[in-house]
C-alpha cells in the first residue's frame, strides 16, 4: 500500500512538472484566429471570409492616380505591390527581336496589298519609343505584381465587394483573376511579410509604373499655410492657407466639449505665427489665456468696464466706394442695432429712427457732402440721437425706451465715445461679464467697430465669432453677420463662425448662406438630436455620420471646398499649454507656474 501511494504521488509530481515546463502562451497565440479554413477560392478566418485577386493585364495607357478609388475603397481591403528591377540589356535584346518581327509583319502586309493594321503600327511605335528611352536611360524596366485581398462577413457581401472591384478595374481596362487554389499564398502575399508567394508579374517601364504610386488616398493639403490636423485616413498632414482659397471664411460646428475652442485657438495661434492678425469676439472669456500668453490685448466688455465702443462710429470710404453709400449702409446697420436694443420697431417707428439717425449725423456735419477724414472727431453718441428724437413727433415711446441706454444703468457702456484700438496682432473682446440680455447687442456693436477698422485699413486678418448663435437670435444680427461674411474677402478678412447647435443656426434664413460662403468647414462631434440636419446640410455618408456621433474630442470632418477628410486635431506640447481649455490642465499649469516663481 505504501509503495502504490508513493508511486501515485510520483506520477502526480511528474504531470505537474510537465505542466510547469509547457510552453507559455505568447503574443501569436493571442492575435491568431482560433479557426482557419482554406478553400480553393477563399479563406475563412473565424467569422470573416477573405478572397485574394491578382492583376494580370493592363491597357496601353495608365492615367496618374488611376488606382486612387481602390486605395480609398469603402470596404476592408489589403493591397500589395511587388516591384522587381530588370536588367535593361536583356530587355533591349528582347525588344530588338520584337521590333524586327513587327516590322517584318508590317512589310509583308504591305507587299501583299493588305489593309494596314493600326494595332501593329501602334505596337511598332511604342516599341521604338521604349527602346529609345531605355538606351538614353530615361526609363527602366521592372516586373510588377499587384495583389488584393478583400474581406466580408457573408458570402453575399463578399460577392458584392468582388463585383464592385471587377467593375472598377474593367472600367479602366485592367483585368483581375482570383488566385484559385492559391488563396493561402495570396493571403500571405498581401499580409505585411514582404513575401511574394504568387509570383504573378507583368513587365512595365518607369512611366506607367509611377501611376500606381500608392499614397493617393483622400488628401487635403497645399504648398503653404498652417497645420490644421492629421488625416485619419492615411496620417498625412492637413495643411492649408485659407487666404489662398476662393473665400477666406470658416464655420465650426460641434457639441460642448468637442474641442471647438481648442481647434480655433490653435488655428489662431498658428496664423499669428505667419503674420496674420486675429480678432476674437469671445462670449465666455475662453481666449484670455491665449491673449495673455502672446502679448495680445484683451478687452473686458461690461457695464463697469473702462473700455467703450461708440455705436455711431463710421468707417472711411474705400477707393471704389462713394461717401453716400458708406453713410447709408452704416445708417441701415444702426437701425438694425436699435431694433434689437429697443425690443423691435413697428413700421412707423422704423421710419422715425431712420430719419432721426440721419439728422443726428447731419447735426454733427456728417453728410454725403462732408469730408470723411473729419468724421472721427465729430461722431455723435446715443444721447445725441435721444435729443433729435425728443424734437420729433410720434417718437415719445422711442425716447422712453432709449433712455435706458442713455441715462440708465446701461449708459456706461452704450453712451460713450470709443476709447479702444485694434493695434495688437491679437485682440480679444470678452463679453462674459455682460448681462445675457445685453450680449447680442454688445456683439453687434463690437462687430460693427471691427468692420469699421477692417474696411478702413487693408490688412490680412481673421475675425472669430464664437457662439455665433447669440447674434443669430435676431434677424438683424444674423443679417449683419451674413453681410460681413459675404463682403469679407474684399477686405482681406476671413470670418470664423463657431456654434454648438447646427439646427439653431439653420433656423435662421441666413444660416445656410453663411455656410455656403465659407470654404473651410469643420464638423466635430455632434449630438444624435441634430445629426440628421448635419448629414443633410453637408451631404455626409453613413460612415461619416458615425464618425461625428462616435468621435472623441478633437476629431471630426474637415472640408475645404468640395473635398473633405476625417481629421484629428494635433498640437505640440507648448501649443497645448497655451490653448488648452481643460480645467484640470489649466490648474496644473498654474501650479507649475507658481512653483517656478517660488
Amino acid at each position: 500500500m505504501d509503495f502504490k501511494f508513493l508511486k501515485k504521488e510520483k506520477d502526480s509530481l511528474s504531470e505537474f512538472e510537465q505542466d510547469i515546463n509547457a510552453e507559455a502562451i505568447n503574443v501569436k497565440d493571442i492575435v491568431s484566429p482560433s479557426f482557419i479554413e482554406v478553400k480553393q477560392n477563399q479563406i475563412k478566418l473565424e467569422e470573416k471570409i477573405t478572397k485574394t485577386f491578382f492583376v494580370f493585364s493592363y491597357p496601353r495607357f495608365l492615367s496618374v492616380n488611376w488606382l486612387s478609388p481602390i486605395i480609398n475603397f469603402n470596404r476592408p481591403i489589403d493591397i500589395s505591390f511587388f516591384i522587381y528591377p530588370t536588367d535593361s540589356n536583356k530587355i533591349l535584346r528582347v525588344l530588338r527581336k520584337k521590333v524586327t518581327e513587327v516590322q517584318a509583319e508590317i512589310s509583308e502586309m504591305a507587299e501583299k496589298g493588305l489593309t494596314r493594321d493600326p494595332s501593329l503600327e501602334s505596337a511598332y511605335q511604342d516599341l521604338e519609343e521604349l527602346r529609345d528611352r531605355l538606351y538614353s536611360a530615361q526609363e527602366r524596366m521592372f516586373r510588377l505584381g499587384i495583389y488584393l485581398t478583400i474581406y466580408a462577413d457573408t458570402e453575399k457581401e463578399l460577392s458584392e465587394t468582388e463585383n464592385e472591384l471587377k467593375s472598377f478595374f474593367e472600367g479602366k481596362m485592367v483585368y483581375t483573376k482570383p488566385a484559385l487554389f492559391k488563396q493561402k499564398e495570396g493571403f500571405v502575399s498581401t499580409s505585411p511579410y514582404g513575401l511574394d508567394l504568387l509570383q504573378i508579374n507583368t513587365s512595365m517601364n518607369t512611366e506607367p509604373l509611377s501611376s500606381i504610386f500608392p499614397f493617393v488616398s483622400f488628401d487635403l493639403t497645399s504648398n503653404d499655410g498652417i497645420l490644421y490636423g492629421i488625416n485619419r485616413h492615411n496620417n498625412s498632414l492637413v495643411l492649408f492657407n485659407r487666404f489662398n482659397l476662393e473665400s477666406y471664411n470658416e464655420v465650426v460646428f460641434g457639441t460642448a466639449g468637442s474641442g471647438k475652442s481648442y481647434l480655433v485657438k490653435l488655428e489662431s495661434l498658428r496664423y499669428l505665427m505667419i503674420g496674420v492678425d486675429v480678432i476674437i469676439v469671445d462670449p465666455e472669456n475662453e481666449y484670455k489665456t491665449l491673449a495673455d500668453a502672446i502679448g495680445g490685448k484683451f478687452f473686458d466688455i461690461s457695464l463697469a468696464s473702462p473700455d467703450h465702443i461708440n455705436p455711431f462710429d463710421l468707417p472711411l470710404p474705400g477707393e471704389d466706394e462713394r461717401v453716400e453709400d458708406v453713410l447709408r449702409s452704416n445708417i441701415i446697420n444702426l437701425v438694425g442695432l436699435l431694433r434689437i436694443m429697443l425690443g423691435g420697431l413697428n413700421p412707423e417707428e422704423d421710419a422715425i429712427i431712420d430719419q432721426a439717425i440721419t439728422e443726428t449725423y447731419a447735426a454733427k456735419d456728417i453728410t454725403a457732402d462732408s469730408n470723411p477724414q473729419e468724421w472721427e472727431e465729430k461722431v455723435p453718441i446715443l444721447s445725441d440721437l435721444e435729443q433729435v428724437l425728443e424734437s420729433m413727433e410720434g417718437a415719445e415711446s422711442l425716447v422712453r425706451r432709449l433712455r435706458k441706454f442713455t441715462r440708465g444703468a446701461y449708459a456706461g457702456f452704450f453712451n460713450q465715445k470709443s476709447n479702444i484700438s485694434l493695434k495688437e496682432s491679437l485682440t480679444v473682446f470678452g463679453v462674459r461679464n455682460l448681462e445675457e440680455e445685453l450680449r447680442p447687442m454688445a456683439m453687434f456693436i463690437i462687430m460693427r467697430y471691427i468692420w469699421k477698422t477692417v474696411s478702413t485699413s487693408l490688412k490680412k486678418r481673421i475675425l472669430v465669432v464664437d457662439e455665433a448663435w447669440w447674434l443669430m437670435q435676431s434677424e438683424d444680427g444674423a443679417s449683419f453677420l451674413f453681410g460681413l461674411v459675404k463682403r469679407a474677402r474684399k477686405y482681406w478678412l476671413g470670418v470664423t463662425t463657431i456654434t454648438q447647435d447646427v439646427s439653431d443656426f439653420m433656423k435662421s434664413d441666413y444660416g445656410k448662406p453663411i455656410i455656403n460662403n465659407s470654404t473651410i468647414k469643420m464638423l466635430l462631434k455632434q449630438s444624435p438630436a441634430v445629426i440628421k440636419v448635419v448629414q443633410e446640410t453637408f451631404g455626409l455618408t453613413e460612415e461619416e455620420k458615425m464618425i461625428l456621433l462616435e468621435g472623441v474630442v478633437g476629431e471630426g470632418i474637415f472640408f475645404a471646398g468640395k473635398k473633405h477628410v476625417a481629421m484629428r486635431v494635433m498640437a505640440s506640447y507648448l501649443e497645448d499649454q497655451i490653448v488648452t481649455t481643460s480645467p484640470e490642465k489649466i490648474s496644473q499649469i498654474k501650479k507649475q507656474k507658481e512653483k517656478y516663481l517660488e
